[in-house]
């Protein structure tokens, strides 16, 4: 009989790494929080997920080991080159930046080097490469040697241990000293938000300083909030070496300075730079990290690069790097120059994690998608070529939305495509119906008082969702016998004073539920409570699209949030699937920069009219998954299937096969790893066919197999008619006892019938237990034949 996985790590591959010189402390087992899935309604942390080995080069003792190779193992009976598809998948610059990448069996191995692109045919574990040759082929792919003075931050250890860094942290720090330590002074990281860009920016510092490195470093944010958040993280670490510039302190004293882009007068391109040219004299930095390096299209802010020349510079962003310009909007185009100025100056990212593999990880807030189309009448809103044309307007009342004055019919626009609905064309019906849609959307999925952030077109829109908001929450106070409540939602924006309620809206679990925002909140606010990002509001541009989701992603360990609702009324989360491009497409007829860049808009009169009929209808639940590139990406429930099945019957092509696979705990687990999204796929697809009465043994059958399914009751009662004849062999009590085993299945499935607790269940207990079953055999021989017979067809 071949060897299970575990095995082969446990009696193959661990023995003959020891032999080539891979002592224990040269390999590390990285691992995940584990991801969130929804079972039975509620979100649920499964299991931790694992690499199998990440194999680190041998150094001084006292220094930092550092990461080279990854190994996936897999069974005996697999191919050597079974595993090396996923292992390369998790050892590039989107998960655990080694070059190099096995696959083994137990008795081969493969190797994929990335530096060359080549896979090795495979060799006996006897050839193994030892320490020393990954270390010189290490070397040899980066450019330097790791006792190179350019090396030592790579060689500092983390202040507080391993323990607190996440394995894409370390990955990300790793690339970014890589890059430095190859005399270049210019790197790019892209990390989602929530993900620890700060902590990876701390964690940087430090290793730099203890290296001797650092003289003085400069860290670039957008807006109070950010600097207090990186003053903190910084002053933990550098104590009183690290402090802010503000007003007329230029915090000079300290070696890490953090200020803002206001503060140094750079923000706009009107500013005069005053305060960094009157405080910090050229070349003052040695190290510069300019966080949210999307925030700006390259504006005056650059002359903090361009004063600093000469020291290193590192640029944080939480959005995708590039954006196909055809067809898209100057929001779009906007974007596209940012990305393309990031490219030009820092080059290509060194490291980068999406939303899609935080989810995946479990380090980020599960995330559904709820997406709805709206009609007007009989105008479908969600296709951008329609709209509402003049003669729709003719025999309904249009007032000024400012002065409330009637308006003229020919002074409407010829059309008024669904984009410019809340910014020039206002419908309330349009806003009643849309609140009262998410209103019972919200009593639906727990009720509505969850901290939700609603993104608006314009001030007077967010005005107009936070009164209807209010008044749907009032109403259903009044239904529910309470009294009136004050503040359930409230207007968040810049001219309406939002930042001043925030603390209010993060901390408060009595009101101030629902924010009502157009820009305020989209970068700059922690916020790790909210449960539900919902979009009012039609985008074109991709960054501020991330960076809105964003404010949902972050898991809240206070008040157990471990997932959120995404609900999409304008279609902008197709945004999450624009097309990325390597280089950049300007418009017809080209141009520099300021040329490029978009008039703004003649001042435009927004038109009040009333009288459309609005309907809302479901547009499809979808789950955020990643690609084979690791980007974000959302499927539909009958995509996310066709991935499911393909790779279960991939790697188990017949029903009987699978069945096998299935009662035998270790190979079970095998093969539930080797699944889309760490073996969670079925668990989603159970979650949303709503399917929570059927073990995911049915669920899988039926999805690869198209074996019709039975319920977890169904499944225990076919147990005793299909398997009487077996049944009658048994002595009296062990039958007894097998039936009250299998009735358990109908309570929790095959989880049940391997958990030792069973035998302490009353129905169990009652029919004599182990004693019982071992008047017929060995229990667990009893017990395997039972699982196996339960799932037979």
């Amino acid at each position: 009989m071949s060897l299970n996985e575990a095995d082969v790590r446990a009696k193959l591959i661990d023995p003959a790494l020891h032999a080539r010189g891979w002592s224990e402390d040269l390999i590390r087992r990285e691992e995940t929080d584990g991801p969130v899935r929804v079972i039975a309604g509620k979100p649920r942390r499964q299991s931790k997920g694992r690499v199998d080995y990440t194999l680190r080069l041998p150094v001084t003792a006292g220094e930092q080991r550092i990461a080279v190779a990854l190994i996936e193992a897999k069974a005996e009976r697999y191919p050597p080159a079974h595993g090396l598809q996923q292992a390369k998948m998790y050892a590039d610059t989107k998960r655990l930046n080694v070059p190099f990448v096995y696959s083994s069996n137990g008795r081969q191995f493969v190797e994929f080097d990335s530096s060359t692109g080549q896979t090795h045919d495979p060799a006996p574990l006897t050839d193994f490469p030892s320490p020393a040759d990954l270390k010189q082929r290490y070397e040899s792919n980066k450019g330097f040697s790791l006792e190179s003075p350019g090396a030592t931050p790579l060689l500092q250890t983390y202040t507080e241990g391993e323990s607190r860094r996440r394995y894409y942290q370390d990955a990300a720090i790793r690339a970014t000293l890589e890059k430095i330590a190859s005399d270049e002074n210019r790197a790019l990281l892209s990390m989602a938000t929530g993900s620890g860009k700060t902590f990876v920016a701390v964690n940087l510092l430090k290793k730099i300083a203890d290296a001797g490195q650092l003289r003085r470093a400069l860290f670039v944010c957008d807006r109070d909030e950010l600097r207090t958040q990186a003053l903190v993280a910084l002053q933990h670490v550098f104590g009183d070496n690290a402090g802010a510039a503000s007003g007329a302190d230029p915090a000079k004293n300290a070696r890490v300075i953090v200020a803002t882009y206001q503060t140094l007068g750079v923000a706009d391109d009107d500013d005069d730079a005053s305060f960094l040219r009157t405080h910090y004299p050229e070349d003052y930095f040695s190290h510069i990290i300019i966080d949210e390096a999307h925030r700006s299209a390259w504006g005056k802010w650059s002359e903090v690069l361009r004063r600093n020349d000469r020291s290193v510079h590192i640029g944080l962003t939480a959005t995708p790097r590039e954006f196909d310009y055809e067809g898209m909007s100057d929001e779009a185009f906007a974007d596209q120059r940012i990305s393309r100025n990031n490219i030009e100056y820092f080059g290509e990212p060194v490291y980068e994690y999406s939303i899609g593999q935080g989810i995946e990880d479990g380090f980020l807030a599960f995330m559904q998608i709820h997406k709805y189309d709206i009609f007007l009448n009989d105008y479908r809103e969600s296709e951008v070529i329609t709209g509402v044309q003049r003669s729709d307007l003719a025999d309904r009342p249009l007032t000024d939305s400012i002065t409330g004055e009637s308006v003229a019919i020919d002074e409407a626009r010829e059309k008024y495509e669904s984009t410019s609905f809340e910014s020039f064309l206002l419908i309330p019906e349009r806003v009643d119906e849309m609140c009262r849609h998410l209103f019972q959307r919200l009593l639906e999925t727990g009720g509505p008082e969850q901290k939700t952030i609603i993104f608006c077109a314009r001030d007077s829109h967010a005005e107009s969702v936070a009164i209807a908001m209010n008044n749907l929450y009032n109403q259903w106070r009044q239904d529910q016998g309470l009294t009136p409540a004050q503040d359930y939602a409230f207007k968040c924006t810049a001219a309406g004073g939002g930042s001043d309620y925030l603390p209010e809206f993060r901390g408060s679990r009595t009101h101030h539920f629902i924010a009502t925002t157009v820009d305020l909140l989209t970068t700059g606010v922690d916020v790790p409570c909210v449960r539900n990002i919902v979009f009012f509001r039609y985008l074109n541009s991709p960054i501020a699209f991330h960076q809105m989701v964003g404010r949902g992603t972050r898991i809240d360990p206070t008040t157990g949030k471990l997932m959120f609702n995404l609900y999409d009324y304008t279609d902008a989360t197709r945004l999450f699937g624009e097309n990325l491009k390597t280089t950049f497409s300007p418009p017809k007829g080209g141009g520099t920069d300021e040329e490029d860049e978009p008039e703004p808009a003649d001042p435009e009169r927004a038109i009040v009219v009333h009288g459309f009929d609005v309907r809302i209808t479901d547009a499809g639940t979808y789950i955020m998954s990643t690609d084979d590139e690791g980007n974000a990406i959302p499927v539909t429930l009958e995509e996310y299937k066709n991935r499911l099945a393909a790779s279960l019957v991939e790697n188990i092509p017949a029903l009987d096969d699978f069945r096998e696979t299935w009662v035998n705990p270790s190979e079970r687990g095998e093969m539930m790893g080797s699944l889309p999204d760490n073996g969670l796929s079925p668990i989603v697809v159970r979650q949303l066919e709503v399917k929570d009465e059927y073990d995911l043994f049915d669920v899988l059958a039926e999805v690869g197999y198209g074996q019709a399914p039975k319920t977890r009751i169904e499944r225990a009662e076919a147990f005793g008619y299909k398997n009487g004849d077996w049944l009658s062999t048994l002595p009296e009590r062990t039958q007894g006892a097998v039936r009250a085993i299998a009735s358990q299945f109908a309570k929790g499935g095959t989880e049940d019938l391997e958990s030792p607790q069973i035998f302490g269940t009353p129905e169990v207990w009652a029919a004599g237990g182990l004693s019982a079953l071992r008047e017929y055999g060995p229990p667990a021989q009893t017990i395997s034949e039972t699982k196996r017979r339960m799932f037979t067809a």
